[in-house]
């Protein structure tokens, strides 16, 4: 069935998410597709579009001539009003299909606030949320991305995750989609088909357990062709860049031309999530990247690029990646998006300033060295201050600070230091630049990650954050210092959801039954509803949220192997409170982590009375050698 909608565009608010036609979009004949494949990102087109993800998945897909790939978003409020008004299906921006029509849809799972977004997109597609009561008609629904990494709290809806990294698999997919429809195979049989995959889960063939206690025991395959542990997928070398995107008719969130110069990050912070997943790190050439720049240039008529990646000035050839850039595209500007905190990234963002220099963005995240050295974020306050005096210096009027409040051991004077350091900078600013010079504050609440050493932390209520946000805002105030925080309701949500097991899916769909949708935008977001959908549900939200968990007792992501073992993880805990640091692997001696799968005889160095156990890095000192 081909949706008609032109007669609701004039009736919403920027109809050009809902058209298709871009430029670079790929438009098939649907008829002569053996394979249709649609991509779903469970948020507005604005936010989706964004998503490097998601284009590189679209562009192998049509690269294929039998297989038809198209792309859908949730729609906003007002869109999906008029939908549900005259009885209109969800549908693709290619060719108008309902979603219902593919033989595949792909979710994107990047934040747990647009769970119940999905639940939302396939009742608007007319596909029942829960995979148990699909029919043959339907099509599998699959899911992937950081948020799979703990997939239970959307496992009754998801028909099977994808683990890891999509390019090598998500063509095999393709292919076995096309066995399936020559084969007319039941549905039965092409769940049992993916769980023989390497890197997909499918949650049909396992049943959860609980103890006495009511909380999360084990999750156990019930037959026998079901892994115990799905270990995600990885590439080898990061594959071509894509060089001809999408050109959205209207702004995005990164409206720009993008090269991930660089995959994966070892620095080692411990909260964070990609950090721990994405592992190992995988460059790209010089070379590379100015003939992708070349191409993406010619093929898309940006004007502004910027440089992917965690840690971009991390990138073992950036000065030469640079140079060759700025010489090879005098009039292109280019931006760094994330970079360490140091002189040299702000000499690196000098070389590739053109004209105004814009905001410059630098992450401490913690205001004490002792907490930095407890959450491993590698930098000193002579660090911070240095990059914030060769920025004023050079031009920059604007510096913006990122911390995070909450983390695990964190006291008062840590959260003081943070408005220490806000003043100090601006004191560098007004001295380099007087009164031009602008420092933001902006915090974020610590939320507790699956596959990090933080994923059995607890995180702070509302209770504990409001004073630290008060002497924020006060002290931010005082300094001359403008700052920013979120609101620990939403928070506590992405931590129950982020944690959470199989039981919290109950809450998902009680919510989403309530009204929820797009809680990640604030002006939607209803805390209150969400309470009550825990409530309801009987889902501990203060076990998943407020408690620090046992690191012996089982997690409800313990059959998911991200790659980073768990001993590993664990010491990494154990170090927060010894605020012992480790560095990064890229750059110097392998940390053992479980990616590289290296031998523990080959960890273990004797020097003198000083045992060292590289298994993740740690120093024991006076104390038994133990493999943790």
């Amino acid at each position: 069935m081909k949706v008609e909608i032109d007669h609701l565009l004039s009736r919403v608010t920027k109809p050009a998410r809902y058209t298709g036609g871009e430029w670079n979009s790929v438009t098939k004949d649907w008829e002569a597709a053996t394979v249709r494949i649609a991509l779903a990102y469970p948020d507005a087109y604005d936010i989706g579009m964004s998503n490097m993800g998601l284009g590189i998945l679209y562009d192998l897909l049509n690269a294929k001539d039998d297989v038809a790939c198209e792309r859908v978003f949730a729609p906003w409020t007002d869109m999906e009003a008029e939908m549900r008004l005259e009885g209109i299906p969800l549908w693709s921006l290619e060719t108008r299909h309902a979603l219902r029509d593919f033989d595949l849809l792909g979710f994107t799972l990047q934040y747990e606030l647009t769970y119940t977004n999905i639940l939302n997109m396939l009742d608007l597609s007319g596909i029942a949320p829960r995979s148990k009561d699909r029919n043959e008609d339907d099509p599998i629904v699959i899911a992937g991305g950081s948020c799979a990494f703990n997939p239970e709290p959307l496992a009754p809806f998801i028909d099977a995750f994808v683990l890891g990294e999509g390019e090598e698999i998500i063509t095999e997919l393709a292919d076995l989609v096309r066995d399936w429809k020559r084969e007319d195979a039941p549905r039965a049989r092409r769940l049992r088909d993916l769980l023989a995959m390497p890197g997909v889960y499918v949650p049909a063939f396992y049943r959860a357990s609980y103890d006495e206690m009511g909380h999360f025991a084990a999750l156990e395959p019930t037959e026998q062709a079901a892994p115990a542990v799905v270990k995600r997928r990885v590439v080898e070398s990061l594959p071509p860049a894509l060089t001809k995107p999408i050109v959205p008719f209207l702004q995005t969130v990164h409206d720009r031309a993008a090269v991930e110069i660089q995959r994966g990050c070892t620095q080692g912070c411990r909260f964070c999530q990609a950090g721990m997943i994405y592992r190992p790190t995988r460059e790209r050439s010089p070379e590379e990247v100015v003939e992708t720049t070349r191409q993406l240039l010619a093929n898309t008529g940006y004007e502004e690029l910027s440089l992917l990646s965690l840690s971009t000035t991390d990138h073992s050839r950036i000065v030469p990646m640079v140079e060759e850039l700025t010489e090879t595209f005098p009039e292109l500007k280019i931006s760094l998006p994330s970079t360490r905190v140091d002189s040299f990234s702000v000499d690196v963002a000098n070389a590739i300033a053109k004209g105004k220099k814009h905001t410059l963005t630098l992450a401490p995240e913690a205001g004490s060295q002792r907490l930095r050295n407890a959450i491993n974020k590698l930098v000193s306050e002579d660090d911070l201050f240095g990059a914030a005096s060769n920025a004023f210096g050079r031009g920059w009027t604007s510096i913006k600070m990122y911390f995070m409040v909450g983390l695990p051991s964190e006291t008062l004077d840590d959260v003081e230091g943070i408005v220490t350091l806000g003043g100090r900078v601006k004191e560098i600013g007004r001295d380099k630049v007087g009164r031009r010079s602008n420092v933001r504050v902006s915090t974020s609440n610590h939320v507790p990650k699956a596959h990090t050493p933080f994923q059995w932390a607890r995180q702070e209520t509302a209770e504990e954050l409001t004073p630290k946000h008060r002497l924020l805002k006060e002290g931010c105030r005082a300094a001359g210092v403008d700052f920013s925080w979120n609101d620990p309701a939403d928070s506590r949500v992405e931590a129950i959801l982020s944690r959470g097991d199989r039981r919290v899916a109950e809450a998902i769909e009680h919510a989403w039954r309530s009204g929820a949708t797009f809680d990640a935008w604030s002006e939607h977001f209803r805390p209150a509803l969400w309470e009550e959908a825990f409530a309801v549900t009987g889902v501990d939200a203060e076990w998943f949220a407020h408690v620090e968990w046992d690191t012996f007792a089982p997690l409800p992501w313990d059959h998911i192997d991200s790659g980073v073992n768990k001993s590993y993880l664990r010491g990494q805990w154990r170090d927060v409170f010894r605020e012992h640091t480790v560095g990064d692997c890229h750059h110097g001696a392998c940390n053992v982590c479980g990616v590289q799968d290296a031998p523990v005889a080959d960890c273990v160095v004797k020097v003198g009375e000083l045992i060292e156990l590289r298994r993740g890095s740690r120093t024991f000192e006076g104390e038994p050698l133990e493999l943790v």
